[in-house]
């Protein structure tokens, strides 16, 4: 049995996040109080460390937190994005009894084979390939045992490195990017709501010939074991070198798979991260995972794009318009120039109507010098604090940016854009987003 799934393996595993945070908050109460000067290079490294050796729901935030501009400071954020999510996998053992507590003692007999060694394993739980009693091959997605009480744990860790740097650094009030996070974990931890944000996912993306979603199994399912069909693909990075043309069309089936349930719906998948998905050989993408899924208010997808058209006319009405319909609040001019700055970074391929790659700076590391300057200049003004709203969708635009780098994709994004977005209608979309929600199964917007 992995350490992380036993009783003794948690508490050892808190203790160790206890010690790194605690480490690195005895270093910086030094320099606060005594007036030693902290490396912080050597202490994002030592975070990194501890949070690596974890492979659960933290290092998945961090992850995260990685790719928002100044949500951490730049040390750590770097450090942080060579986080891998690879967990430890439960032995067979312990998966038979895990099985036998979802679909009962007699759970064998309802598949026809069931792979005893894990195929994939990720920060909830691991998959496990398998096929149905009338042949379908199957993945069959089985959460690690009492993973909302490691989540809560992980959690006050993090609020606790959070608060720790926002008392040092007030350019990021972090209070609602934390909130945000929070909620999105415990909402991974119900697969029946992960099965329903498949079915939305399947109803959204209808028409996508490049895109394909997997079908839930509901008979095979529970809140913590997740049954859908196999999708064959391989990883992204094995077409890192292929045919331009190739990587051209993952790039742009990437770009529609997370851009028209947003445009379309107001929906957004917050986590791109690479083992989330796999590619196919004509192109086309599998989504496997959505557990990370956000849904809007209407009016939020209207203020992307009214900061969009702010952008192309040099509206700086609309502009400030645009970043209070996303929730920043009390924003003066100094604070509306820089947040342009990271807005036309983003917005800068879609305004630019002609074929190009993502990032043209030839840096290879997409986002963080601009996020750098970003972060300096609202440091000068006295900070603000992102809304909640900001985190998964700058999560979306940074993680798919530095896929479609990584790819060295070319192709007009802003033609793209149009044909996503360039009849944006509210109510239409309004309606949309209702009845794609219900019948789904789902409430409705967060």
């Amino acid at each position: 049995m992995a350490e992380d799934n036993s009783l003794g393996g948690r508490v050892k595993r808190y203790a160790r996040v206890g010690r790194a945070v605690g480490g690195l908050a005895a270093r910086a109460g030094a320099g606060r109080v005594l007036g030693v000067k902290t490396d912080s290079r050597r202490a994002a490294a030592d975070l990194r460390r501890a949070l690596g050796g974890l492979k659960g729901p933290l290092m998945k935030v961090a992850q995260i937190l990685s790719t928002i501009p100044d949500a951490l400071p730049p040390d750590y954020a770097q450090e942080l994005a060579q986080l891998q999510s690879d967990a430890p996998r439960m032995g067979w053992p312990f998966v038979r009894r895990r099985m036998a507590a979802e679909l009962g003692p007699d759970w064998r007999g309802r598949f026809a084979e069931f792979e005893t060694e894990a195929a994939a394993a990720a920060s909830l739980g691991q998959v496990h390939r398998a096929r149905s009693l009338d042949g379908r091959e199957l993945a069959c997605k089985l959460q690690y045992p009492d993973m909302a009480s490691v989540v809560e744990a992980d959690l006050r860790q993090l609020k606790t490195v959070m608060a720790l740097y926002s008392a040092y650094d007030r350019a990021i009030d972090p209070t609602h990017i934390h909130a945000e996070l929070a909620e999105r974990m415990r909402e991974e931890l119900d697969y029946r709501r992960e099965a329903a944000h498949i079915r939305l996912y399947r109803r959204m993306l209808e028409g996508e010939a490049g895109v394909r979603v997997p079908e839930v199994q509901d008979d095979l399912s529970t809140s913590r074991l997740l049954t859908m069909t196999w999708l064959d693909g391989v990883r992204v990075i094995t077409v890192k070198d292929a045919a331009p043309e190739l990587r051209n069309r993952v790039a742009l089936n990437l770009f529609r798979a997370w851009y028209r349930p947003f445009y379309g719906f107001g929906v957004i998948h917050g986590d791109p991260h690479l083992g989330n998905y796999t590619v196919r050989a004509d192109g086309g993408i599998n989504l496997l995972d959505f557990g990370c899924i956000r849904i809007f208010p209407p009016r939020l997808v209207q203020g992307v794009i009214d900061l969009y058209h702010a952008l192309e006319t040099g509206d700086e009405a609309l502009a400030v318009h645009a970043y209070e319909t996303w929730g920043f609040r009390d924003i003066g001019r100094e604070t509306v120039d820089v947040l342009n700055i990271w807005a036309k970074y983003i917005y800068g391929p879609l305004l630019e109507d002609r074929v190009r790659v993502i990032e043209e700076s030839g840096s290879g590391a997409y986002g963080i010098g601009v996020a750098e300057k970003v972060h300096s200049e609202l440091k000068r003004i006295g900070g603000v604090a992102p809304p909640r709203e900001f985190v998964l969708m700058d999560r979306a635009a940074i993680g798919l940016g530095s896929v479609f780098v990584h790819l060295n994709a070319e192709t007009n994004w802003h033609a793209v854009f149009q044909d996503l977005a360039g009849d944006f209608d509210l109510d239409a979309m309004t309606a949309r987003q209702a009845e794609a929600l219900a019948a789904a199964g789902l409430d409705g917007v967060d």
